[in-house]
């Protein structure tokens, strides 16, 4: 499923907006275009408990759902440790922090990252490097 360079950061907009309002922490979004074989980004984000987590990864399939965007599959949300949500050109990742700290995903890319700030409530844009 090719998907349109612009049509890729729509979605990673839609995505960000939506995990701010379940009040994600630490929301990271990676750039991974040039670097991956599997998507154009990933976007990386906290909860506090496994209900927020599990609340952080349904608001997202709700926020796309609306814009007739499904995913190509959801995993871990039954223990809501690490919630995957694969959206072909947007990888989201939901943690509980420990796992978080554990895995280090966001380190393991050397790519253009855009840090969110957790007390907005939504994004018009993104940065340059996102673009």
């Amino acid at each position: 499923m090719a998907v349109k360079k612009n049509e890729s950061a729509r979605r990673l907009m839609l995505c960000i907006n939506a995990v701010l309002q379940k009040k994600a922490k630490k929301i990271v979004a990676l750039n991974v275009r040039e670097i991956s074989s599997f998507t154009d980004y990933m976007l990386i984000c906290s909860g506090g408990t496994d209900r927020q987590v599990q609340a952080i990864a349904q608001a997202v399939q709700e926020h796309l759902k609306k814009e007739g965007i499904r995913p190509l599959g959801v995993e871990g949300e039954t223990n809501a440790e690490w919630v995957l949500l694969d959206y072909d050109d947007v990888v989201i990742s939901v943690f509980q922090e420990s796992a978080r700290s554990f895995y280090g995903l966001e380190d393991l890319w050397d790519a253009p990252r855009m840090e969110i700030d957790e007390n907005t409530t939504d994004i018009k844009k993104l940065s340059r490097e996102m673009a």
